[in-house]
């Protein structure tokens, strides 16, 4: 090959040819095409369905909505998250493939919203269930912020660095394992003046009649008067006996 070539050859090579590492392949593709899992509970949702239509569209962004988690690797949860959706939250999580991504989308979800003060029935916070990459808070948040969340998932799944499984495993990603929900007798998760709460006795501990005390009056006619007086100092009922 003649040595004046070379600069031709290259320059043929150079608008032909894309020099990249399978690192940066792989993410590309991965970012370019996430296939989200849709997990709306609440009135979040409503903001997200907004996004399918034509006025934002959110096919140009590569997500295809699907309704099997084994076949997306997106999930985004939006609404709150009670304890009997939480386990059915972890296993929709644990049947996603590897890599997966999770959106906490809305305050309900983030940290419990308006239930996280007095609810029994509430999670305060998804990413007590499921590790969150990224937090999108808002009640609700616009769909603008929805595409924007979308965008930093992106950027952080272009800086991410492919690994060994078993590394990638115990140091990038939490596990879940069985998740065991007991129910308690008393849940207290506020300072609540517990004088103003009315707690009323059990049968067991109510006195037969409601006596307290019995009083015995006699007067000159020879009758006995027999008071029963309540717990309230007030008398319940009389009996007067003859004697003799």
């Amino acid at each position: 090959m003649n040595l004046v070539e070379l600069p031709l050859l290259n320059q043929k090579i150079s608008n032909s040819i894309i020099s990249t590492t399978s690192n940066d392949l792989s993410n590309w593709s991965r970012l370019s095409s996430l296939w989200p899992l849709l997990y709306g509970t609440s009135c979040c949702f409503i903001e997200f369905a907004s996004l399918i239509g034509s006025r934002f569209d959110f096919d140009r962004y590569g997500l295809v909505p699907r309704s099997s988690p084994r076949q997306a690797d997106l999930i985004l949860t939006a609404g709150t998250v009670t304890m009997k959706m939480a386990p059915s939250l972890v296993r929709l999580y644990e049947q996603m493939p590897e890599p997966k991504y999770v959106i906490a989308m809305g305050a309900c979800t983030i940290t419990g919203g308006m239930f996280s003060t007095d609810s029994y029935s509430t999670v305060r916070g998804v990413d007590k269930l499921i590790p969150v990459d990224v937090y999108l808070p808002g009640c609700p948040p616009k769909p603008e912020a929805i595409i924007d969340a979308i965008m930093k998932l992106r950027k952080k799944i272009s800086r991410k660095i492919f690994e060994d499984k078993t590394v990638y495993q115990q140091e990038n990603r939490c596990f879940t394992t069985n998740h065991k929900f007991y129910l308690r007798r008393s849940i207290h998760t506020g300072n609540y003046d517990q004088g103003l709460l009315y707690q009323s006795p059990s049968t067991s501990e109510i006195p037969f009649g409601f006596e307290k005390k019995k009083k015995k009056i006699s007067n000159p006619k020879g009758q006995s008067i027999f008071l029963r007086i309540s717990e309230s100092g007030r008398v319940s009922s009389c009996i007067k006996i003859k004697s003799g």
